[in-house]
C-alpha cells in the first residue's frame, strides 16, 4: 500500500524524531511518555530504543566507532520501514558525534527526519546515572562509555533543543508533543 494512502486512513504523515544526548539525559523516560501522550490522541507512533535493539537485532555490535555507525545505521533503516508504514518514530539514540549524525540522515529522508537534541551538563547526568553505567566508566570498567571514555560532540543545528535541567519532565513532553504534532 503506498505511504499516502496510508497516512490518509491513519490521519497523520509519518515521520522521525531522532533524539541525541548524554547517556542518562532523559532521552528515553521523554520519548515513552511522549509515545503514551501521542497514541491517546490517536497519532500511530513507536519508540524505536536504543537499549532494546543492542539486545536484540544489534547484539553483535560493540562501542567502536564502527560498531556504534553500524548500529545508528541499522537503526535509520527501521526507523525509515516505520516511517514508509505510516508510523511516527521517536528514536532515542545517544548518537554522540556529527559523523553518527549524518550517516542517521542518510538513511532517513529529509522531509521526515527532524533532530532533537537532549540537552543536559555530564555532571548532572553521572548524578542520575540511572543504570549505573557512570561509576562503572568512572571506574575504567567500562571503555568506550559516551562522555567519560568516549565522545560527546553537542550537536549545532537541531531543530529542537530540550534542556531536563532546566524544564521538569512534564515540560519536556509537553513542548515535544506540541514539535510532534506541527509536523503531522
Amino acid at each position: 500500500m503506498q505511504r499516502e494512502i496510508i497516512e490518509s486512513l491513519n490521519g497523520h504523515k509519518g515521520g522521525v524524531v531522532w533524539f541525541t544526548g548524554l547517556p542518562g539525559s532523559g532521552k528515553t523516560t521523554i520519548a515513552n511518555r511522549v509515545q503514551e501522550r501521542l497514541l491517546q490522541s490517536g497519532i500511530r507512533c513507536v519508540v524505536l530504543d536504543g537499549d532494546q535493539l543492542r539486545k536484540g537485532l544489534n547484539r553483535d555490535l560493540g562501542f567502536s566507532e564502527t560498531d556504534r555507525l553500524e548500529n545508528l545505521r541499522r537503526a535509520a533503516e527501521i526507523a525509515q520501514l516505520f516511517v514508509e508504514a505510516g508510523m511516527f518514530v521517536l528514536a532515542p539514540f545517544i548518537t554522540p558525534t556529527d559523523s553518527c549524525r549524518a550517516v542517521v540522515k542518510s538513511y532517513v529522508k529529509e522531509e521526515d527526519y527532524s533532530e532533537l537534541y537532549v540537552k543536559c551538563s555530564l555532571d548532572s547526568c553521572v548524578q542520575r546515572d540511572p543504570k549505573g553505567m557512570y561509576s562503572l566508566a568512572i571506574a575504567g570498567k567500562l571503555p568506550q562509555f559516551t562522555g567519560i571514555s568516549a565522545p560527546y560532540e553537542p550537536p549545532v543545528n537541531s531543530d529542537l533543543v530540550i534542556d531536563t535541567e532546566c524544564c521538569e519532565l512534564q515540560q519536556c513532553v509537553d513542548i515535544l508533543v506540541q514539535f510532534v504534532q506541527s509536523k503531522l
